[in-house]
């Protein structure tokens, strides 16, 4: 089955995602959070939560390097604010977990996107986000292909919100 992304622009021009996930709240929440769960699909992290900060090694793209992650709050299990990197272009990215009939629902919202990255960063959230559903759902998160099924395949579809964003400047 080929994946269909999932992004949109909500009214503030935030790149929003979402998964539905057939697990209690608080096992999604663990399942970005707990670092050997998070390890499974997305990167290691390291340092002190508690502090605010981590570095985070995204494992998936072969990263050498981490990168500072900054906490900005922390609600468990319903929300997670993040900011990946320190530069100006850092990005700021939200989760949010939420109950909806027996389901969890998973939004994840990168705020001010830069329209000029719009077209590669959907299509690698929505890489990310679908190698968490294989990970909580016995599949194979390696088996989730970037290359073929995400970009540039998906960029048709982040093209016309990347359009929109430059119309909103």
């Amino acid at each position: 089955m080929t994946p269909q992304p999932t992004g949109r622009l909500d009214p503030s021009g935030h790149l929003v995602l979402t998964r539905t996930f057939r697990a209690p709240v608080e096992e999604v929440w663990s399942a970005v959070t707990d670092a050997g769960r998070l390890a499974r699909w997305y990167g290691t992290w390291s340092g002190d939560p508690d502090s605010g900060r981590v570095e985070v090694l995204m494992t998936a793209e072969d990263w050498d390097q981490p990168e500072p992650l900054l906490i900005r709050r922390c609600d468990p299990p319903r929300h997670l604010a993040l900011t990946l990197g320190t530069a100006a272009d850092a990005w700021r990215v939200d989760l949010d977990l939420r109950d909806e009939d027996g389901r969890t629902l998973l939004q994840l919202t990168h705020r001010y996107p830069d329209p000029d990255e719009v077209e590669s960063v959907g299509p690698g959230w929505e890489y990310y986000l679908d190698r968490l559903v294989a990970a909580e759902t016995g599949g194979e998160p390696d088996a989730v292909d970037f290359v073929r099924d995400y970009h540039p395949a998906m960029s048709g579809h982040y093209r016309p919100l990347a359009e929109q964003l430059r119309a909103r400047d």
